[in-house]
């Protein structure tokens, strides 16, 4: 049997200010592009189906295409939630939806049900008879502080109630026949897992870390919540995120992974990458340099996030920087040596100003990081002179 492993699809999310939706739409083309080009038998997402509790109606609509197709593709489909879905509304007309092969893990009462599927033939054939079975479990998110009285959990933080989900699942996997493999789907932060800037944190203080023998009784298990694609052990995995959500996601290869599961155990897990339609690229140096250095022309079409290094802040930066890179979305400055007004207060900087003209371009110095030029300066002379004569009169 072909899995394919998915999480973080985070529908509705925009990136710096630009909508995704498009984006999306693409990755459900790759998404189904690979279901029918692997023969893929049941597609996992593990968590974080939607960006927001409340996702928009045209979210919504995009997600109902996406299960629509999948099940014109003869596919199974199972589902949790994550910290960013409404675990209600997502699991909304599950037992309806679970005659068309969509299932869905949403509630803590479900947890330990599983998915029961033959391991031998197709996945949407639902008389298993007596042949070997896969058997699949799905751990929504579990906040600690909500559901560690209905696990009977003393201290409740994320490793404790996730020992007590897996306790649970272990106990009905002990009761299904021999030889029954088994695949968990899991939305929590594993030890050993690499961090983005675009993941919501799960935990203040490092309490959060799952450790990785907790799942060592499963034939796999399909991890949802951090965004780069990631090998825990040969059984744990996280997917990542099919798309790019911030620029610390610059160097992943977003895809999902292709799982094949006999009655021999675990047999293969393949990477499957799906390009973006536009990269991302995370630029730093002087103004002048990036716009005519040809070391930055592969840069020109993509999104950018630029650092720029001059010491003085250039005018205009950003209009300059999108006449060659017109899709920069950040921009960043971190000067290559420290100014000399810098390393004063501003205080100590105002008290030594010998007039009315250098105490307004220290000020406008200090917002701006670039001192007046003549043009400027001349400006303040004509309002300064103004103002007095406005005092004369008076």
């Amino acid at each position: 049997m072909k899995l394919l492993h998915t999480s973080d699809w985070h529908l509705g999310r925009s990136f710096h200010g630009v909508g995704t939706l498009a984006a999306q739409r693409r990755f459900a083309d790759q998404l189904l592009d690979t279901v029918t080009a692997e023969k893929v038998d049941v597609v996992l997402v593990a968590g974080d189906v939607y960006d927001r509790a409340l996702p928009g109606v045209d979210v919504v609509n995009l997600f109902d295409d996406i299960l629509a197709r999948l099940n014109e593709a003869g596919v199974q489909v199972v589902i949790t939630s994550g910290n960013h879905d409404s675990a209600t509304r997502l699991g909304f007309g599950g037992r309806l939806l679970e005659r068309a092969g969509v299932h869905l893990r949403t509630r803590l009462a479900d947890l330990a049900i599983p998915v029961l599927l033959p391991l031998n033939g197709p996945a949407s054939d639902k008389a298993a008879g007596d042949g070997p079975l896969l058997a699949i479990y799905g751990i929504p998110f579990l906040e600690p502080r909500l559901v560690a009285e209905d696990f009977g959990v003393e201290n409740g933080t994320h490793f404790s109630v996730t020992e007590a989900a897996v306790k649970l699942i272990s106990a009905d996997l002990a009761t299904r026949a021999p030889g029954t493999a088994s695949v968990v789907l899991a939305h929590t932060f594993a030890s050993g897992g690499l961090t983005s800037s675009s993941e919501r944190e799960l935990s203040v203080g490092g309490v959060g870390a799952v450790p990785l023998d907790l799942f060592d009784p499963f034939t796999y298990t399909a991890l949802g919540h951090l965004h780069g694609p990631q090998k825990l052990s040969e059984t744990v995995r996280y997917s990542g995120s099919p798309l790019h959500y911030s620029f610390s996601e610059a160097r992943h290869i977003k895809g999902a992974w292709l799982v094949e599961i006999t009655e021999d155990g675990l047999v293969g897990v393949e990477k499957v990458d799906w390009a973006p339609e536009r990269a991302l690229s995370v630029l730093t140096g002087k103004l002048d340099d990036l716009l005519q250095s040809e070391q930055w022309a592969f840069a020109e079409d993509n999104y950018c996030q630029i650092t720029l290094t001059d010491n003085d802040r250039p005018a205009l930066a950003m209009e300059r920087l999108r006449t060659r890179f017109p899709n920069t979305l950040v921009l960043m400055f971190e000067p290559e040596t420290a100014r000399a007004s810098d390393k004063q207060s501003y205080g100590a900087r105002l008290a030594k100003a010998a007039d009315e003209l250098e105490l307004c371009c220290g000020f406008l110095d200090h917002v701006r990081e670039r001192g007046a030029n003549d043009d400027e300066q001349q400006v303040l002379r004509e309002a300064l002179a103004g103002v007095r004569e406005q005092e004369a009169s008076l």
